[in-house]
C-alpha cells in the first residue's frame, strides 16, 4: 500500500494540473506581474462547475435513481454539519485564535472545494477508475449544512453575536457556484447520454486544459494570500490545515462503509470531506460574521489545505479508497 501511495503521489505532483498551480504560486511569491483577469477566472470557474455538474447528471440519467444516491446525499449532509464541530474544538485546543475566527474557519472545513473535486476526478480519469456520477450532487448538498454549523458554533460559543441579515439564506441557496452546479446537474440528468455526446467537444475534451488554466490562477491567488497574509497564522494553524483533512477522511470512512460505493466514488467522497471551501463559505461568513478575519480563514483554506490536498491529499484518498473497494 505504501509503494502504491508513493507512486500516486509522484504521478500527481508531476501532473500538469499540479504543476500549473505550483507555477502560479511561484510567480506570485516572486512578485511577477503575471495575472489572469478576474472576469476570465470567474468564467473558468463557471466552466468547471458546468462540466462537472453536467457529466454527473448524465451519469445519473444512465444509471437511474437508486437508494445509494439518497443515502449518500443524507450521509454527506450529516458529515458536512458534524465536521465543523470537530474542527472547532480541535482548533480551539491547539490555537490561540479568537473564538469567532475559529468558528469561521471551522465552517470552511465542513464545506467543499469544487476545484479539488475536479482535480480528483481528473486523477481518477488518468488511472482509469470509474465513479458514481451522483457524487456531484453530494458536492452541492455539502455547502449549506457547514455554514449553518459554523454560525451555530459562533452564536453558541462566542460573545460576538451573529449579524442579522435576512438575505443570508437566499445568498447561500442562490450562490453562483451552487446554482451552476445544481443547474448543470439537472440539465445533464434531463438530457442524458445523448445530451452529453452533443456537448462533449465543449464540456469533456477541453476540461483538463481549462482546469490547468484555472489552477494557475488559484496558484497566483494562494501565493498572494500567503505572501501578504501569512503572518496572520502560525505553525499550529498550518498544522491544523494539513491535519484536519485527514481527520475528515477518517470520519467519512465511517459513512462510506455503509454506502457500498465503488473505489472511485469512495475516493471522491473522501476528497469532498477533506476539502475546504474558499468561495461559498467565505462569502457567507462576510455577511454573517463580519468580525471574523478573512485573512485567517481564507489563508488557511486556500493557502494551506488546498495545496495539501492538491499535491499529497488526493493520492492518499485514492489509495485508502482502493483498499476500501
Amino acid at each position: 500500500m505504501m509503494d502504491q501511495l508513493l507512486i500516486l503521489v509522484l504521478e500527481n505532483i508531476t501532473s500538469p494540473v499540479v504543476l500549473f498551480f505550483v507555477l502560479g504560486v511561484g510567480a506570485s511569491m516572486l512578485r511577477s506581474d503575471l495575472e489572469i483577469p478576474q472576469a476570465a477566472a470567474r468564467l473558468l470557474a463557471i466552466y468547471l462547475m458546468l462540466a462537472i455538474g453536467f457529466k454527473g447528471g448524465a451519469a445519473v440519467a444512465t444509471t437511474g435513481i437508486e437508494l445509494r444516491l439518497i443515502t449518500t446525499l443524507i450521509s454527506c449532509a450529516i458529515l458536512s454539519f458534524v465536521t465543523p464541530v470537530i474542527a472547532y474544538f480541535l482548533l480551539q485546543r491547539i490555537s490561540k485564535l479568537p473564538a469567532i475566527d475559529i468558528a469561521a474557519v471551522s465552517a470552511h472545513y465542513g464545506s467543499i472545494s469544487v476545484v479539488t473535486l475536479a482535480a480528483a476526478i481528473q486523477a481518477l480519469a488518468q488511472l482509469g477508475i470509474e465513479y458514481e456520477g451522483y457524487i456531484v450532487a453530494a458536492a452541492a448538498v455539502m455547502e449549506f449544512p457547514a455554514i449553518i454549523s459554523g454560525l451555530w458554533l459562533a452564536h453558541h460559543y462566542t460573545e460576538v453575536k451573529r449579524t442579522s441579515n435576512g438575505g443570508l439564506l437566499r445568498h447561500v441557496f442562490l450562490n453562483g457556484s451552487i446554482v451552476v452546479l445544481v443547474g448543470a446537474f439537472a440539465i445533464g440528468w434531463i438530457s442524458g447520454e445523448k445530451g452529453l455526446t452533443e456537448v462533449a467537444p465543449f464540456l469533456v475534451d477541453p476540461f483538463k486544459g481549462v482546469l490547468c488554466l484555472f489552477l494557475l490562477d488559484m496558484g497566483l491567488v494562494a501565493g498572494r494570500g500567503f505572501r501578504d497574509q501569512g503572518q496572520a497564522i502560525g505553525p499550529r494553524e498550518i498544522g491544523f490545515g494539513m491535519l484536519m483533512p485527514l481527520i475528515s477522511v477518517g470520519l467519512a470512512s465511517v459513512f462510506v462503509m455503509f454506502l457500498e460505493l465503488s473505489a472511485g466514488g469512495t475516493a471522491l467522497i473522501f476528497t469532498l470531506a477533506a476539502s475546504a471551501s474558499y468561495i461559498a463559505v467565505p462569502a457567507a461568513m462576510r455577511l454573517a460574521l463580519p468580525h471574523a478575519k478573512p485573512s485567517i480563514y481564507l489563508t488557511m483554506s486556500l493557502g494551506v489545505t488546498f495545496p495539501f490536498n492538491l499535491t499529497i491529499g488526493i493520492p492518499i484518498y485514492i489509495t485508502i479508497a482502493m483498499s476500501f473497494g
